[in-house]
């Protein structure tokens, strides 16, 4: 009995143990990537786009593939400074029913009628690029955040405030959708916080007359790093472009995922 009672007791203290290592009451995220280290960002995108044109409705699907390389430069507590490049770039679209393709790793195969949409990609694959964000997650100086440039999903801006679950923040990032730049006014919420990882689901509510819409998702951020390792992000916007004379609505809806390694 009395072996029986001590086992009872000692695998008590190894949960405990276990749950007092993995339980995390509060964190203040600031951004802290490991200097030298190299990681690869894998994104998709799965879209449908709708038009109304002259009262016909015409669906075009579109995924996009993304793997770009990052690595740590420069580490301080104030800023940390990124070299990252584009390595391959995969686009698939249809439209009409006819498929149209481009794959940067097999420029061949590109569909000719993609040669004037690829032309701006195919400059941007391979082409290192230096990125400075501070401790907060803003960009800092010169640093530009290109269209293609995928830092933008993994490094956020981030609260001063400590944070606990359902601790709330809000911050302002700008987003640009067929020629169209506008606002994003974003809200994060803590879901789940450990020493392994903090949770968060977010909205996203758009600033512009011109275009209707929202974000939502969740995503999983590195603690120690303030790096988002993972997200999944829901996209719905509507809006009104113009070609050739004629006003057509447009109505984008879809999914993108980010995984880093």
């Amino acid at each position: 009995m009395k072996n029986k009672h001590f086992n009872a007791v000692a695998l008590l203290l190894v949960a405990l143990a276990t749950l007092s290592f993995m339980a995390k009451d509060s964190i203040t995220l600031r951004l802290r990537p490991e200097q030298g280290k190299t990681q690869t960002i894998t994104s998709k995108a799965n879209m449908m786009t709708m038009l109304e044109v002259q009262g016909q409705t015409m669906n075009q699907s579109q995924t996009m593939e993304t793997r770009q390389t990052f690595t740590a430069k420069e580490v301080s507590e104030s800023q940390s400074s990124f070299e990252t490049q584009i390595e391959a770039f995969k686009m698939s679209m249809s439209v009409m029913g006819q498929k149209f393709e481009y794959d940067s790793e097999h420029p061949e195969k590109t569909n000719p009628m993609l040669a004037g949409q690829t032309k701006d990609i195919e400059g941007s694959i391979k082409k290192p690029i230096t990125v400075t964000y501070d401790a907060l997650g803003h960009l800092v100086g010169d640093s530009t955040d290109l269209a293609m440039n995928q830092l933008s999903h993994i490094i956020i801006e981030l609260p001063e405030e400590t944070l606990s679950v359902g601790s709330k923040w809000t911050s302002t990032k700008t987003q640009n959708v067929s020629g169209k730049e506008f606002k994003v006014n974003m809200e994060y919420t803590v879901t789940d916080l450990s020493k392994k990882s903090v949770d968060v689901s977010f909205t996203g509510s758009i600033d512009s007359k011109e275009i209707t819409g929202n974000y939502n998702g969740t995503a999983t951020i590195n603690p120690n790093t303030a790096i988002v390792m993972s997200s999944t992000t829901k996209t719905n916007l509507s809006m009104t472009v113009n070609e050739q004379g004629m006003s057509i609505p447009m109505t984008i809806v879809g999914t993108t995922t980010v995984e880093v390694k």
